[in-house]
């Protein structure tokens, strides 16, 4: 952690004073006498990028699920269930989190930085925080392979079964076309046999006359 000092007796711009300190007008960073205007600013954007943190954690909601907010500290309420199989004893439980500003152990800043604990104080919750998006962004990629191979799984079965289904129903043109061939001449013959029988019984009436 980077921990701000300054030795001797001369005044670098954080907050030291001596026997033969260089006055500050209180516009420098962290002067020795006054306040920091620019500490002040420097304050207020980060107590801003805090809200901007707390409101794009609420709104990355999607399908009444978010699993990066929650009101209250009960790990169901923000928590996704995905089922894998039509009886539902198939499943996997994605547990959501609470990382908005507060969530990831990141307060606001109340005396403008004005004095360097303060600024290491709020170092060590930015690496703290970033720890921790670091580790569930790793659980929650641990989580999207297995729905992945899970929904490539389900995709490969539905596939199978449709070509089942289909063999089953469906007919194949070509053989189909070929029975009807077939057919189409077994009656050729019988009608031909037919006709031979015929005009040989008629043959035989005209002998006997």
């Amino acid at each position: 952690m980077l921990t701000l000092k300054a030795g001797g007796n001369i005044d670098i711009g954080f907050g030291t004073s001596g026997t033969a300190a260089i006055p500050s007008t209180g516009t420098d960073i962290g002067g020795a006498k006054g306040n920091s205007s620019t500490r002040a600013t420097l304050a207020a954007q980060f107590n801003n990028l805090l809200a901007q943190i707390t409101q794009q954690a609420q709104d990355s909601g999607y399908n009444g699920i978010n699993l990066l907010s929650r009101t209250s500290s009960d790990v169901n309420e923000n928590s996704l269930k995905v089922t894998f199989n039509e009886k539902g004893t198939s499943n996997l439980n994605i547990a959501g989190v609470k990382y908005d500003a507060d969530g990831l152990g990141l307060k606001s800043v109340v005396n403008n930085f004005q004095n360097d604990d303060e600024i290491n104080v709020a170092m060590q919750q930015l690496t703290d925080a970033t720890a921790k998006l670091r580790t569930q962004s790793s659980t929650f990629g641990s989580n999207l392979t297995i729905v992945q191979n899970r929904q490539d799984f389900s995709k490969q079965m539905i596939n199978i079964l449709d070509t089942g289904s289909a063999n089953l129903v469906n007919a194949d043109m070509n053989e189909e076309a070929a029975n009807s061939q077939a057919l189409s001449t077994r009656n050729s013959l019988a009608v031909s046999a037919l006709s031979l029988a015929n005009q040989a019984q008629q043959g035989i009436l005209q002998l006997l006359r």
